[in-house]
C-alpha cells in the first residue's frame, strides 16, 4: 500500500458530524471560533447548561490540532510544575496546575458520559529518558511531582525495557493517571454530544471578522453572520483571522504510522499500550494504536526542503527503537501546528467586552484544552472569571515569532540529518 500524506486518525475517523456552512444571520447567547477541543468542549458545557450556542469552524470538525496529535492524554503541561509556580505566582501556579492535574480525569469520565467510542486507553503514559541528563531531569520531575501527591512512579532501565520494548532508554517516569486515545474521534465525539445537547455546529464557515457592536458581538463569514452576547475564540494554532499570529510561536509535529504490525512484534512492542516520548532537546514520541499500528513522531514538517530528511529520521528513529521489527511500511504520514507561546503557558486573553481567547497548550493539546473548553463554558454561563484556570489578561504580542518558528524548523530538521549519520 503506497504512502498517503493524510492522517492516520482522518482515515480510519468515526463518521463525520453532518453540519452545513453557515447562511444566514443569526442570534445567539455564545459564539465559539473553532470546532477543536476546546471550542466543542465549551459547546457542549454551555448548551448542558441552557444556552443558546452556535458554533464557527473553517473546515470540519478536528481539521486542526485536535485531529492530528499524538493522542497522549497527559496531566500537567511540558513546564514542569515548579516552573508554573515560579512564572505565574505561586498562588496562580498552584490553581493551573491542580486543575490540568485532574484534566486526564475529565477527558476520560466525558468520553464514558457520553459513551465516546475513541480507542480510549488509561494505561498511562512513560517519559523515558534517553541519556543521563534526561534520567536526571525525570529525578527532578519525579520530586516536584511527590511533593505534589501524584502518583508517578520512576521505573528503571530493566522495567522501562519491559514496558517499552526497547532497549535505549535509563529510565522512564510512568504516570498512571495518563493514557491514549484515537484524537479526531475523541473531537467528534465531543462534537455530536454538543449537537445532542442544542449547540449548532456550522462547518466550512470560516470567520472573516468579529467586532463590538453595540452590546454585542458581530462574528461574520462569507454567507452569513451570528451576533452573540459572548464570544469565545478557541482556534488555537490555527487562527484564520490571524495566520500569522504573533500570539504565540507556530511549531510543525509530524508523524508517521506503519501498516499493522503482526501478532508476534505487536507482542515485543509496548504491551501495555502506554503512550511515550523521550527527553531528547528535540523532542520525539512513540505509541501504538488499537490496530496495531507503530505511531513515530518528532517536531518537523512535511512542507519544504527538510521532508525527505524527517522521513529518512523516522526510519532510523523506529530501527534504533525497535530493531526487532525488521519488517516494516510506513502507511501514513501526517504534520500539524503547534501553538507555543514562549513561557509554554496556556493562555486566556481579553478580546473585549464578554469575549475571551484560548490557546497556548504548546504541545499538551487535549487535557489543558478539555478543561479550558469546560471553564470558559462556566465563565460564559456565569460571567464568573473564577471559574477559568488562568486570569484573562490582556494580549500582549510575542516578540520574532516568524524568526522563533524558523529556528524550531531548522533545528528539527539539522538535528533529524545529524542523527541519521551518526
Amino acid at each position: 500500500m503506497p504512502i498517503t500524506h493524510h492522517s492516520l486518525w482522518r482515515a480510519n475517523a468515526n463518521s463525520n458530524l453532518i453540519s452545513s456552512p453557515l447562511s444566514s444571520d443569526l442570534h445567539s447567547e455564545l459564539v465559539i471560533i473553532g470546532a477543536g477541543y476546546s471550542g466543542l468542549c465549551a459547546a457542549l458545557h454551555a448548551a448542558e447548561q441552557g444556552m443558546r450556542v452556535h458554533v464557527l469552524e473553517a473546515n470540519t470538525v478536528g481539521h486542526g490540532g485536535s485531529g492530528r496529535n499524538v493522542g497522549l492524554v497527559n496531566a500537567g503541561l511540558w513546564t514542569p510544575p515548579d516552573e508554573v509556580e515560579t512564572a505565574l505566582g505561586q498562588v496562580a501556579g498552584i490553581t493551573l496546575n491542580h486543575a490540568l492535574a485532574a484534566a486526564p480525569e475529565l477527558v476520560f469520565s466525558l468520553i464514558e458520559k457520553h459513551q465516546i467510542e475513541c480507542e480510549a486507553l488509561r494505561h498511562g503514559t512513560l517519559h523515558c529518558a534517553s541519556n543521563n541528563a534526561g534520567l536526571r531531569q525525570l529525578k527532578q520531575r519525579l520530586a516536584q511531582q511527590v511533593k505534589r501527591h501524584a502518583p508517578v512512579t520512576l521505573l528503571g532501565a530493566s522495567d522501562t525495557l519491559q514496558r517499552t520494548g526497547s532497549c535505549q532508554f535509563l529510565g522512564a517516569l510512568l504516570d498512571p493517571r495518563a493514557g491514549t486515545l484515537q484524537p479526531l474521534n475523541y473531537a467528534l465525539g465531543l462534537a455530536h454530544a454538543a449537537t445532542r445537547a442544542g449547540a449548532v455546529i456550522h462547518t466550512q464557515s470560516p470567520v472573516i471578522t468579529h467586532q463590538r457592536k453595540g452590546n454585542h458581538w458581530l462574528v461574520n463569514t462569507a454567507h452569513g453572520s451570528v451576533t452573540a452576547d459572548k464570544l469565545i475564540h478557541a482556534t488555537n494554532a490555527y487562527d484564520t483571522l490571524l495566520p500569522r499570529s504573533t500570539a504565540f510561536t507556530s511549531v510543525d509535529y509530524v508523524q508517521f504510522a506503519t501498516q499493522p504490525l503482526t501478532l508476534q512484534q505487536r507482542a515485543s512492542v509496548l504491551p501495555n499500550g502506554e503512550g511515550c516520548w523521550d527527553t531528547n532537546q528535540v523532542m520525539s514520541s512513540f505509541r501504538m494504536d488499537q490496530s496495531g499500528r507503530l505511531i513515530i513522531g518528532g517536531v518537523g514538517s512535511l512542507d519544504g526542503k527538510g521532508k525527505g530528511t524527517h522521513i529518512n529520521w523516522a526510519h532510523r528513529k523506529l530501527r534504533a527503537l525497535f530493531p526487532q521489527i525488521t519488517q516494516y511500511k510506513f502507511e501514513y504520514m501526517w504534520h500539524g501546528h503547534i501553538a507555543m507561546t514562549t513561557n509554554h503557558l496556556p493562555k486566556i486573553t481579553q478580546l473585549g467586552t464578554n469575549g475571551i481567547r484560548l490557546y497556548g497548550y504548546s504541545g499538551r493539546g487535549i487535557g489543558p484544552g478539555t478543561l479550558f473548553g469546560k471553564a470558559a463554558a462556566q465563565w460564559a454561563f456565569s460571567g464568573n472569571e473564577d471559574h477559568l484556570p488562568v486570569a484573562i489578561t490582556n494580549p500582549k504580542p510575542e516578540t520574532y515569532t516568524h524568526l522563533k518558528a524558523t529556528f524550531f524548523d531548522m533545528g528539527a530538521t539539522l538535528s533529524h540529518w545529524l542523527s541519521c549519520r551518526l
